[in-house]
């Protein structure tokens, strides 16, 4: 895959669901709603979703709102169709893509921290903009800023039909002084009785918290962090004034 993205979105995609589990977002997707709801001056009722993945959190978020959502990966779209059928899939980069409308509320999960150069940080919460109406709101969600970030070793997976998958995954920042960290998946499969071990790897960007802040307003949005997070996570908003 392009862009330092893990294979899990590309040729291990069918394995996605097993590697971090719909049911596990019903909490966050909750928060992400009250947020998105809070911030608004309009009522929401469209949200697009950028970066979408496998669908996890708009399985819970299609509740609340009619979705459209893109992702650069064919996998990764055809992952999320099967779990969210009645949603409108596109695929595109959110660097670039333009669809030519306007939605109530953008979002922008942890896809966010492939854009690994302030350059492609810009282009996508452009896009964000572009696509937000006025009075709207766009919700930017990356897994670490610079100030919150610290390597981490982790495990999980999850059992499916015939197959299982179960990961042991590093965090780690090889140069410092860069705006990118790595991480690193070891996945083991199982197909039957049959086991198999993959590698893959991300790159993924690190950004200040007030660059965070400053290519938000840059883009044209009201920046703001969101204050009620848990200790060592960043949420940032971006509201896009009233016409």
């Amino acid at each position: 895959m392009a862009r330092g993205l893990p294979r899990i979105y590309g040729k291990l995609a069918s394995w996605f669901h097993l590697l971090t589990s719909p049911d596990d977002y019903a909490e966050e997707a909750a928060f992400y709603r009250r947020v998105i709801v809070g911030a608004s001056a309009i009522r929401p009722e469209t949200l697009l979703e950028l970066g979408s993945g496998g669908g996890n959190n708009a399985s819970h978020l299609k509740a609340s709102f009619r979705m459209t959502l893109t992702d650069i990966s064919p996998q990764m779209l055809a992952v999320s169709r099967s779990l969210n059928p009645e949603c409108e899939h596109i695929q595109g980069d959110m660097r670039s893509i333009r669809l030519g409308r306007q939605f109530d509320a953008v979002f922008i999960h942890d896809a966010i921290v492939y854009m690994t150069s302030e350059d492609d940080l810009r282009r996508a919460i452009e896009t964000a903009f572009v696509h937000c109406r006025h009075g709207g709101v766009a919700l930017f969600d990356p897994d670490y800023t610079c100030e919150t970030f610290r390597p981490v070793t982790s495990h999980g997976g999850h059992d499916g039909q015939e197959r299982a998958l179960r990961y042991l995954e590093w965090v780690h920042d090889p140069d410092p002084q860069d705006t990118t960290y790595t991480t690193d998946f070891a996945l083991l499969i199982r197909e039957g009785e049959y086991v198999r071990c993959e590698y893959d790897r991300g790159i993924c960007g690190l950004f200040g918290h007030q660059d965070w802040l400053r290519i938000i307003g840059e883009a044209g949005f009201s920046p703001r962090a969101v204050s009620d997070t848990e200790p060592g996570r960043s949420v940032f908003l971006g509201i896009k004034p009233a016409a």
